[in-house]
């Protein structure tokens, strides 16, 4: 009965371990519903293009959630890549004064010309 037992907790811990072994995945998972790609180019490709006005307040105000290359850090809603082929301009510097859907409002941490100069550059993310 012992070596059932032994046998039986032996199979149970592989089991157990290969279970985990698929959890340490770098994969994202989830869908792109701005069209961007999981793929991450060098880091901070994506900011390179940006005036250095915008890759400064992108890198104060935004990259803790949408990364180093508008990637999406926090789900697949947070990925930029394409997000001007989904918004308008207008529609993308609303997101950023008012917030909504998990985004905080910057409304009042932003200057109106700091939220045009990121809706600009975002809206030709297409």
């Amino acid at each position: 009965m012992r070596k059932l037992s032994l046998g039986l907790s032996w199979a149970i811990s592989l089991l157990i371990v290969a279970t985990l072994a698929g959890c340490g995945s770098s994969a994202k998972q989830g869908g792109e519903p701005f069209g961007g790609s999981n793929k991450a180019a060098s880091q901070g490709e994506a900011l390179t293009s940006a005036p250095e006005q915008v890759q400064a307040l992108y890198k104060q105000s935004c990259i803790s959630c949408h990364g180093n290359n508008l990637e999406g850090k926090v789900g697949p809603t947070t990925n930029l890549q394409k997000i001007g082929g989904k918004l308008t301009k207008e529609q993308i510097s609303k997101q950023i004064i008012s917030g909504g859907n998990g985004m905080p409002g910057f409304g009042t941490k932003l200057k109106p010309e700091e939220t045009e100069a990121l809706a600009e550059w975002l809206a030709a993310k297409k």
